[in-house]
């Protein structure tokens, strides 16, 4: 099967409201691309264009070098997984994991065989007999990406396929995607999910989208640890977006304080966005000093959050858990490493 995903200028809307505007992204063959985003950012419209549910009002959709975009799923060749599984209650697990290739008119002595390989490989072998009535949820899910599987995709779509599991068992999950994604290296893999933590985890590249729009996109490191806009910081990751104003080559303000950071191409005097994760923020004095007074803290097991009040904004510390965490209303004193902070490009504006 083709494998490859690329959306070009990829438009749909309903009626008058655009809901996915005019998205160019590419999918390498091999890779997994994570499509992260709040509800309605337009994530599950351009994956449902990928399997052929939408049609767009413009753009073309293709896999590998076939243009599908006016192709019928069933001719796209490409396996889906979605939120609450869809498994056919009334048949067994293996007969579900079959329907897809009797649907495709896959050869009937080869079934069982493909049925199998699929099983075994998502760890669901000695499930054949059962129903889904007598799966748990993690188990469910896993016959419903055998079945995906079973067909021999070129590309696999998963629509936010751990949203309904419990905490455990997506973890769970994730390791047994890792692990498949390194046993099937020709699939592509778009992966729609709104949790930050699965993106992270599991994609090569994150596309990042809001109000139907790709907003970002990049490896995982490069949008966590140097993110281009707000949006992107806020939303791959926790983030302190301190606003400051530039006041030289390496230098900002920030209430009274003067910090050291990489200003890049800023001019002095321009308003700008100044983005530290919290895990990088410690206790006590260092450089970029920043004192004020605890609003709130927070027990995380092994890190405790402190909020603290900063010139009239809050900054949010993760440190390790502390024996006697501060009270509120202590003054207490931040600091960051010049390196550890980001201006954003998208947050200089002229002053």
């Amino acid at each position: 099967m083709s494998s490859g995903i690329r959306f070009d200028r990829v438009s749909v809307a309903y009626g008058r409201h655009t809901v996915l505007d005019a998205l160019d992204l590419t999918v390498e063959p091999g890779e997994v691309m994570a499509l992260l985003g709040p509800s309605g950012s337009g994530k599950t419209t351009a994956l449902r264009a990928v399997a052929g549910f939408v049609r767009p009002a413009s753009g073309r959709v293709f896999i590998g070098e076939r243009d599908v975009t006016g192709l019928p799923p069933h001719r796209r060749g490409v396996g889906m997984v979605v939120q609450q599984y869809a498994l056919f209650p009334h048949m067994r697990v293996e007969d579900n994991v079959a329907f897809g290739m009797k649907a495709q008119k896959v050869a009937k002595a080869e079934i069982p065989g493909r049925v199998a390989e699929a099983l075994e490989m998502t760890g669901m072998a000695s499930y054949a007999k059962r129903f889904p009535r007598e799966l748990s949820g993690g188990q469910q899910q896993r016959v419903a990406i055998a079945r995906a599987l079973a067909i021999r995709p070129g590309v696999l779509l998963l629509d936010e396929p751990l949203s309904a599991l419990d905490a455990q068992l997506r973890s769970g999950m994730l390791a047994e995607l890792a692990r498949l994604h390194r046993e099937l290296p020709d699939v592509s893999i778009l992966y729609v999910t709104h949790d930050q933590v699965e993106a992270l985890t599991l994609a090569d590249q994150i596309a990042v989208m809001d109000r139907a729009r790709l907003q970002d996109c990049g490896t995982p490191q490069e949008l966590y640890r140097t993110p281009r806009t707000e949006f992107t910081a806020s939303f791959v990751g926790n983030a302190n977006l301190l606003a400051v104003t530039v006041r030289g080559t390496g230098a900002v303000s920030f209430a009274d304080a003067e910090l050291k950071a990489d200003t890049g191409d800023a001019v002095s005097g321009a308003t700008a966005t100044l983005c530290v994760r919290p895990h990088l923020v410690g206790l006590g004095d260092g450089p970029n000093a920043l004192t004020g007074r605890v609003a709130e803290v927070q027990w995380r097991g092994a890190t405790h959050r402190l909020y603290v009040e900063v010139g009239g904004e809050r900054v949010k510390a993760d440190v390790r858990e502390l024996r006697k965490p501060p009270a509120l209303g202590d003054e207490i004193t931040l600091h960051f490493a010049p390196e550890d902070a980001v201006l954003l490009a998208g947050g200089v504006t002229d002053g």
